[in-house]
Order: structure tokens, then C-alpha cells, then sequence
């Protein structure tokens, strides 16, 4: 049977160094395991952002915002239809409205329709808004062909995007991106909703040196209003998070603590039983963001935007509510989709004779395109492989459609480059990050392309193991293990992609267990010293940690908050025989 090793390695930590008196040794520790070299990296003041004009095209990109504004001619938004996009979209709507702009609208594209970016399908529709400037926001930077229509329909267009360009970039009349060549802004982990941050923070500046909104009779926006929207979307889509992103995420995190949030993603937290007070980046990815997303993978993102743009709480409770509901639908669908995927896996691992691919390819006519991705993931962390899945395109005509979810040390968008390198015509189209990608295949080219992408896999790969890697920041001491760490350890983020989330390892006796919501193990351990409570999710069948008085885990402290009371729980990640 296939099994996944396990490691747990410590993390590094460099010597001579030490941050600030003010940190206590354990935060010094961990942020130095996560190479913050200078305390400088911990200030979180938007003044520490880098400068909107470091970006490429930045001034020609408001210096056409400023003639579309001063003409008032029509603009038209065209986003992607996932929570980087939504907001994407929303914030560009809402920042160019407050600086004057008269004529400007949104478009999504119908994922089931039109597929990503700016299509030429799409165009034909944006046509029939009149626009005098198409902005794209969180897409276009592979949008050849819907770019070359647009302007041959008259139409100028900006793009604003992060995803990793292609060897030939749009004719585009203005593109902001920077991953582009040449583009020497130093993140380039940035968001697609922090690219069209960026812009409007030059926009505004530009307005303000030529004084626009005093002649206008405006009052100068305050873009920091922006940031709840900004943060939700940069950690929706877990991107990186270098200063540049945990400056973004902690501004907005604190904006939507004091509940000055707009009135959807307040109405999204409260759907997800949670309260603004303590929320942390976690919340936003795992409780506010699948909410949002749910719109663009079973109906359309437009339903989320209207959330995210409303000033009405009722309204928004409305749409919420409503978001709620088609969430509990995509996890149904997931849930039958995971089965089969599990089931069909299953053989493979029960037959000797056969050996489980390393790179996955999986596809069931049956499948759901909208949630092809989410499937991906969980598979991806169950077998610990990159892993695509597929659903039919919708019209027979289009193929199949593809999400890739990468692991550690594998650029999912670079083995698509190669596959597609090497077989041309292979691959309909294809783009992504290094962790993410999507792609659309014919009908015909399946088992060839998992094959192909195999082959591709097992040579970036090369002699690198496939086993599941716990990184941890060693133990804690029984002095530690209380609810004044689990708060310093709340404060001190916000965590995420590549500054990942304090974890730690012990061994602990087991001094009482329970299976609760049928699948998590609630337990009560301890160090020999003192008691805490732990709990531990999706425990599989036939664990054989769960059958152990001692035991060794791998886990992160949390603080769990039941009937207005606060206590020290360990959230448990992986359990195994001391």
C-alpha cells in the first residue's frame, strides 16, 4: 500500500542574532526561524509599504485614469471570479467612485461561459457596455487575444494583474504587474487586490498634486477604508506573505477588529459564527474567504461583489445569508466529489502491482468545475503530490477543465510550461503561481496529458522524497503552555503562506479521550507537569496514535472561547507513538 512518510525537523534558527529586548525569547525564536533579520521587518505602519511608483507603468497607468476621469467616460472593471478577484473588483469600484469617476461598472465573467480573464468571448459583452477603458483586475496578463479585440473594437485597455506573465505580453495600452520583466517592485508576492491598492494610492496621489478634488468639490478618499477588502483578498488567495503582504493583512485585520469593516464582510463573519474583536488572518482564509468564493464556483462572483460593495447591513446580511447557503452546497458537492476521488485511489493503493502516480491527474465526467479546485487541494494533502483534477468544460467543444495544487519545491505553472513545451498542442491554455495553476485540455488528451505531466513531475522532482515535512518551533516548556502565550502568539502575526503559524512538539500522556462531530478526537493531555486540553481534526480510520497513552505531537496553541470564556487549547496536527 502507498503510504506517505512523516518527518518532523526544527526549524533553523541563525546564531549571533537577536531582534529586541522588548520580544520575549520564544517570539525572538520564531520570528528568527522565519528569517526576520531586523525589527524593522516587524513594523506593521503603512508607512512602511514600498512606494506605489516603483511599479512599471504606474504613471502612464494614472495618467489614463486622470483623462478618463476629467472626460467622464465610461470604464468598465473586468475581474476574476474568486475572493482575490471579487475584491479586486470591489475596490476598484469603490476607489475610483469616491475620486470622481461618474460612468464606471463591473463585469464577471461566468466561469462556465467564458472561462478566465478577458476572453475574447467576454469582450463581445463588454462591448455592449460602450467602454471607453477596460480595467482588468487580478487577470489579463495572458489575455493575448481578448486584449488584441478590445482594441480593435476602439476600446483601450489597463491591466492590472499578478499572475506570472507568459513569453509574449498583451498589446495592452498600460500594464501594471510586478512580475513583468523589469519591473523592480520589490514584492512580487503582492495580490491581485493589493496590485489595484497600489494604483489607486498613485491615482490619488496624482489627484491630490494636481488639485483635483478641491476643484471638484470632493473630499479626498481615505483609501485606508479599503484595507478590510485588501486584506481578505490577499489572504484568500495565499499568496506569500512578505512584509509587503503582512503590512496590507494586519492593516486590514485591525480595521475589521474595531468593526470598521464594510457592512459584507461583517455580515460574512457574522454567517461564520465569529465576531471582530480577535479575529485573525486564519478567520478571514478559512471562514470569511469560502464564503466569498462560493458565489464564483457554483453560481456567479457578481453575487459576491453586490456583498462586498453595499453600504446597507441589511442588504448585506441578505446576500450573506444567501453566500451561506451556496457555501453549504459546494461542500456537498466537494464531499461526493472527495469520495469518488478517494474510492478510485483507494484501488490503486490496494494493488501491488501498481504504484500511485507522483504527479495526479484525476477526472470524473460527473465532476463539478467550480470545485476542481478545493478537490485538488484535499487530495494534494491527503498523498502529499501535486495533484490536478478535471471536469468537463460544460460545452463538449471546450474540453476539459483543469485546477493544479502544487507541494513544496514543485512550480506547478513552470512543469505546465514543460509539458506544454514538449507537446504542442497538448494543452488548450494554461497559467497560474508556483502553488496553483488552472488549464483547459480537449476532451481527447487526458490520459496523454497525465502521462506527459507524470513524466514532468518525476523529473523536477528529481531524487526529492515525496513525504510529509512538520516544521516546528521546538517545545514548549509546562510555563508556556498557557493562555498569555496563546495570546502573544494571536497578536504577533498575521500568519500565513511562507510565515507560516508558530508549531510545536511534544510528548504528552493522555489523560483522556473522546471522539466528538463523529470524525475529531478531543483530548485531555499532559506534560507531566500540568493538564491542557487538545483537540485534534479529521481523525482517519485506524490511527494508530489514537490507541497510544503516550503519545507525540506535532501542534499549534490556540485559544478556544466557549460561553464568553477564554482557555489554552492545543490544536493538534499530526499524533504519533512516542
Amino acid at each position: 500500500m502507498n503510504t506517505i512518510p512523516v518527518i518532523i525537523r526544527r526549524r533553523k534558527i541563525p546564531e549571533g542574532i537577536y531582534l529586541r529586548n522588548t520580544l520575549t525569547p520564544l517570539l525572538n525564536r520564531i520570528y528568527l526561524a522565519r528569517n526576520i533579520s531586523s525589527y524593522d521587518e516587524l513594523d506593521y505602519g503603512l508607512n512602511r509599504l514600498p512606494s506605489p511608483y516603483l511599479m512599471m507603468g504606474i504613471q502612464e497607468a494614472t495618467s489614463l485614469l486622470i483623462d478618463k476621469l476629467g472626460n467622464e467616460q465610461k470604464i468598465l472593471i473586468v475581474g476574476d471570479f474568486d475572493a482575490d478577484g471579487a475584491t479586486s473588483t470591489a475596490i476598484m469600484m469603490k476607489g475610483l467612485q469616491t475620486m470622481g469617476a461618474k460612468h464606471v461598472s463591473f463585469l464577471i465573467p461566468d466561469r462556465f461561459k467564458f472561462g478566465y480573464g478577458l476572453t475574447p468571448e467576454i469582450v463581445d459583452v463588454a462591448v455592449q457596455h460602450k467602454p471607453d477603458l477596460i480595467i482588468t483586475v487580478d487577470n489579463g496578463i495572458t489575455s493575448i487575444d481578448g486584449v488584441a479585440m478590445a482594441r480593435e473594437q476602439g476600446i483601450e485597455v489597463l491591466v492590472t494583474d499578478h499572475h506570472l506573465p507568459g513569453d509574449q505580453l498583451p498589446d495592452a495600452n498600460v500594464i501594471i504587474n510586478p512580475n513583468q520583466p523589469g519591473d523592480e517592485f520589490p514584492s512580487k508576492n503582492i495580490a491581485g487586490v493589493g496590485v489595484a491598492f497600489y494604483l489607486l494610492l498613485a491615482l490619488r496621489s496624482r489627484l491630490r498634486d494636481r488639485g483635483w478634488f478641491t476643484e471638484q468639490g470632493l473630499t479626498e478618499p481615505n483609501l485606508a477604508e479599503l484595507l478590510d477588502k485588501v486584506a481578505l483578498g490577499t489572504v484568500a488567495d495565499v499568496v506569500p506573505l512578505d512584509h509587503c503582504n503582512r503590512i496590507l493583512v494586519k492593516q486590514g485585520l485591525a480595521r475589521i477588529n474595531r468593526a470598521q469593516a464594510c457592512p459584507g464582510i461583517l455580515a460574512l463573519i457574522d454567517v461564520a459564527n465569529r465576531m471582530p474583536g480577535n479575529l485573525t488572518a486564519a478567520d478571514l482564509g478559512f471562514a470569511v474567504a469560502p464564503r466569498l468564493n462560493a458565489a464564483g464556483r457554483i453560481e456567479n462572483m457578481s453575487i459576491g461583489i453586490e456583498c462586498l460593495l453595499t453600504d446597507e447591513h441589511e442588504t448585506a446580511h441578505k446576500i450573506a445569508v444567501h453566500l451561506d447557503n451556496i457555501n453549504q452546497e459546494r461542500r456537498t458537492i466537494e464531499n461526493k466529489m472527495k469520495v469518488k476521488a478517494l474510492n478510485d485511489l483507494k484501488k490503486i493503493q490496494i494493488d501491488e502491482t501498481k504504484m500511485m502516480p507522483v504527479g495526479l491527474c484525476l477526472y470524473d465526467q460527473n465532476w463539478h468545475q467550480g470545485v476542481i479546485g478545493i478537490l485538488a487541494a484535499r487530495i494534494k494533502e491527503r498523498f502529499h503530490r501535486p495533484v490536478i483534477a478535471f471536469a468537463p468544460a460544460g460545452d463538449a467543444q471546450e474540453g476539459l477543465k483543469g485546477s493544479a495544487r502544487s507541494i513544496p519545491g514543485l512550480h506547478i505553472r513552470d512543469v505546465l510550461a514543460a509539458v506544454a513545451a514538449q507537446h504542442p498542442g497538448l494543452i488548450n491554455k494554461f497559467g497560474g503561481h508556483a502553488m496553483a495553476a488552472g488549464l483547459s485540455l480537449p476532451n481527447e488528451s487526458f490520459e496523454t496529458f497525465s502521462l506527459a505531466f507524470n513524466e514532468e513531475v518525476e523529473r523536477q522532482l528529481g531524487s526529492m522524497p515525496l513525504e510529509k515535512v512538520f516544521l516546528t518551533d521546538g517545545e514548549l516548556t509546562t510555563a508556556e503552555l498557557d493562555i498569555s502565550t496563546a495570546i502573544s502568539l494571536r497578536q504577533a502575526g498575521p500568519w500565513g503562506q511562507l510565515f507560516p503559524e508558530p508549531l510545536f512538539e511534544g510528548d504528552f500522556i493522555v489523560i483522556d479521550k473522546r471522539i466528538v462531530g463523529k470524525y475529531h478526537l478531543k483530548m485531555q493531555l499532559s506534560d507531566g507537569n500540568t493538564h491542557i486540553d487538545a483537540i485534534m481534526f479529521n481523525i482517519r480510520e485506524g490511527d494508530d496514535a489514537m490507541a497510544r497513552d503516550t503519545v507525540h505531537v506535532v501542534y499549534k496553541l490556540d485559544i478556544n472561547e466557549f460561553r464568553g470564556k477564554r482557555s489554552v487549547q492545543m490544536l493538534v496536527e499530526h499524533m504519533q507513538a512516542c
